[in-house]
């Protein structure tokens, strides 16, 4: 093993990413495959197989400062992960059967659709309208309450929980695929769809994708040994600038999101995904 300094203005890229996903609770991943693959010209599997691992680090930093802060609802994500792992496994076993070129396009069509529905949901006359017959429904009774460690009050119900189990299905498989759907989908699912506090939302989500994405990572990486030598060396020189910078963006994401709205977020996100889906698009043409 050879390992180079070639990849060092990945560390700074990587902190930003981060940043960026853990205030939204979207999935590094989705950034980290196109600039592998794009940026990078790597192999679409070695691309996706980086930045899940990539991900798995970013996102257990961000969990960590979730944790402390008592957001997370494990009832809720562990009825998540029931569904979402046996189909990231499914999603990891298939993705290594589809050719390159297809995969690709499946990354750029999967981020175009995840992109155009946060961005239609998160719409601020649709978000004011959702937030109105919200607090009509739920203004008396609600399912859960949580408390977090500042002693802020949370009382929620997660509605149209079969919606949810489809999503963690189809998440869990475009993970385990494509390295991206988990995450967003449940997003939309959750706050968008049953108002769910985006920092609980947030933080429940990125429970879920840690432990999908850890199970899909071991995955890939069994496919990397297989390869021989040549590709882990590879991978490894990525992921030494990759994972520091995402453990440092995984502690400054929570505390952005105090600060950044979330409507403005999730709208200036969708966009972005519309843009790196067409663009990915663009390039197979």
């Amino acid at each position: 093993m050879e390992l180079t300094m070639e990849f060092w203005y990945l560390l700074p890229i990587s902190i930003a990413i981060a940043t960026i996903a853990m205030s939204s609770g979207i999935g590094g991943a989705v950034f980290f495959s196109p600039l592998f693959m794009i940026g990078l010209g790597l192999d679409p599997k070695i691309a996706i197989g980086t930045a899940l691992a990539t991900e798995l680090f970013g996102f257990s930093s961000g969990l960590m400062a979730y944790w402390k802060a008592k957001l997370i609802d494990f009832k809720l994500g562990l009825n998540l992960l029931l569904i979402s792992v046996p189909f990231a496994i499914l999603g990891t076993v298939y993705g290594d059967l589809v050719p390159p070129l297809i995969l690709k396009a499946i990354f750029g069509i999967g981020i175009i659709f995840i992109g155009y529905q946060l961005y239609v949901s998160w719409r601020e006359e649709e978000k004011e309208k959702l937030e109105a017959a919200h607090k009509k429904e739920f203004e008396t009774t609600y399912e859960s309450t949580l408390t977090d460690s500042d002693g802020n009050v949370y009382n929620y119900t997660v509605c149209n929980k079969n919606m949810g189990r489809m999503f963690a299905a189809i998440g869990g498989a475009f993970l385990g695929m494509i390295s991206v759907g988990l995450a967003e989908l449940q997003e939309y699912h959750l706050v968008a769809k049953c108002k769910v506090p985006t920092r609980v939302a947030v933080a429940t989500s990125i429970f879920v994708v840690v432990i999908t994405v850890l199970v899909a990572s071991v995955g890939h990486f069994y496919e990397f040994a297989q390869e021989g030598s040549e590709v882990m060396n590879q991978v490894l020189n990525l992921i030494i600038f990759t994972i520091p910078g995402v453990i440092i963006g995984g502690q400054i994401g929570p505390k952005l999101q105090k600060v950044i709205p979330a409507d403005k977020m999730k709208v200036g996100i969708s966009i972005l995904f519309i843009v790196v889906g067409a663009f990915m698009l663009y390039t197979l043409i």
